[in-house]
C-alpha cells in the first residue's frame, strides 16, 4: 500500500473478542500500526509510545488501532499490562497484513519466514492512505504518525 491508495477494509476481533471494522471509523483519521508480536521489546516500545502520545493523537481527531497476528488472549494480556487506551486487533491468519503489504519474507538465524514488517499507516477520514511509516525505529513511529496527522 502506498500514499493515496484506498485502505483495504477489514473486520477483526480485538483483545476482548469484539469485531471492529475499518469502515467503523469512516469520517475519522486512523493511525493503524502493524507490529510483529505482543510483549516483545520493540513492539512494547512502539505500543507504549502510542499510549504516551494517545492524547496528542486524539486531539487531532484520529483514533489509534494496533494490529498483530497474536491471539486475543495475548493481546489482552499485553493491553492490560501496559494500559493501552486503544484496541489491539488480532490478525491471526495474517490476511490483513497481506492486504496492506506488510507480510514480508524475513530472516532470523539464517532461517527465512514470512512475518510482519513493522509499519504504521495514517488513513484519512475518506479511507485514503495519507502516510506510510516504516524503516525507522519502533519507538519513532508515534512521533512520525503525529507529524503526518498534523502535516
Amino acid at each position: 500500500m502506498e500514499v493515496n491508495d484506498k485502505a483495504p477494509d477489514f473486520a477483526l476481533s480485538d483483545e476482548e473478542g469484539k469485531t471492529l471494522s475499518l469502515k467503523d471509523y469512516r469520517g475519522k483519521s486512523v493511525v493503524l500500526f502493524f507490529y510483529p508480536k505482543a510483549n516483545t521489546s520493540g513492539c512494547t516500545a512502539e505500543a507504549c509510545g502510542f499510549r504516551d502520545s494517545y492524547d496528542r493523537i486524539s486531539k487531532t481527531g484520529a483514533v489509534v488501532l494496533g494490529i498483530s497476528p497474536d491471539k486475543p488472549r495475548a493481546q489482552k494480556k499485553f493491553k492490560d499490562e501496559f494500559g493501552f487506551p486503544f484496541p489491539l486487533l488480532c490478525d491471526e491468519g495474517k490476511a490483513v497484513a497481506k492486504d496492506f503489504g506488510v507480510l514480508k519474507e524475513k530472516s532470523m538465524y539464517g532461517k527465512k519466514y514470512m512475518g510482519i514488517e513493522r509499519t504504521t499507516f495514517v488513513i484519512g477520514p475518506d479511507g485514503t492512505i495519507n502516510a506510510v511509516i516504516s524503516g525507522i525505529k519502533a519507538d519513532e513511529h508515534p512521533a512520525a504518525a503525529l507529524a503526518a496527522l498534523k502535516g
